[in-house]
């Protein structure tokens, strides 16, 4: 068995009952980073999770996955989803919002020159514009980010069951469009990198480089540079990251 592979199974097989213990959250059509960031970052200040697993989706979306230590019921499985689009995705379209027990192939070639691939937080937002691959992703690239992954505990899976289960609307704080409301309470919130519109000035990119992958992040992070090629920048980093 490959390394991807090996990490995929310990992540999400489903358990001995046939359980599914994969939680996919796909949020597109079309793709916005932005809107999956706030739950990257919701569910790990708010609900004290392990970050999930990010994908570009290979069409027009990207995807969390959520890793169980024990498979879920069905039931248990909605009522999360249902929390999460309650409390972080309200007033997004329904035909926007994906969410599946039963975890895709990733990576895979989903159109012609189209790959899925689990992606790096800080690569996440340079694919919003294509969320894919022109080639396959590095398989070790791929085994890397996901040996970073950790499953929720069946005690942490239980308390965020039980924080997103539905209450009065003064209860907790919430905002009327989901999100809790963190600016009163002073609470740190993680960052998940965003995309950033910089109005265009004349990029001056170093000549002096002499390792490439030092290059390859300069171009990526130059918000002047035109974004078809620091989405190059970043196909290029893809298959080895996690490695530095």
């Amino acid at each position: 068995m490959s390394r991807l592979a090996a990490e995929f199974q310990r992540l999400y097989a489903a358990g001995p009952d046939g359980a599914s213990r994969a939680l996919v959250l796909d949020v597109g059509r079309p793709s916005d980073w932005e809107l999956l960031a706030n739950v990257w970052r919701g569910v790990q200040l708010d609900l004290a999770l392990p970050a999930p697993g990010i994908a570009i989706e290979g069409e027009n979306s990207y995807q969390l996955w959520f890793s169980l230590e024990r498979g879920c019921a069905p039931e248990a499985a909605a009522a999360f989803f249902e929390g999460l689009k309650s409390r972080y995705l309200a007033g997004i379209a329904g035909p926007r919002i994906r969410c599946l027990t039963e975890p895709p192939v990733v990576p895979a070639e989903v159109r012609e020159g189209q790959w899925s691939a689990f992606v790096a937080p800080d690569l996440a937002p340079v694919f919003v514009e294509a969320t894919w691959l022109d080639i396959p992703p590095g398989a070790e690239g791929q085994a890397d980010l996901l040996k970073s992954l950790k499953s929720i505990t069946p005690q942490a899976w239980e308390a965020a069951l039980a924080t997103l289960a539905p209450r009065g609307p003064q209860d907790d704080g919430a905002r009327p469009d989901g999100r809790s409301d963190r600016a009163s309470t002073g609470e740190a919130t993680p960052e998940a990198p965003r995309a950033m519109s910089t109005p265009a000035v004349q990029s001056t990119i170093p000549t002096n480089f002499t390792d490439p992958r030092t290059f390859l992040l300069h171009v990526m992070n130059d918000a002047t540079l035109p974004m078809a090629m620091r989405i190059e920048a970043a196909k290029a980093l893809l298959p080895e990251s996690g490695k530095s």
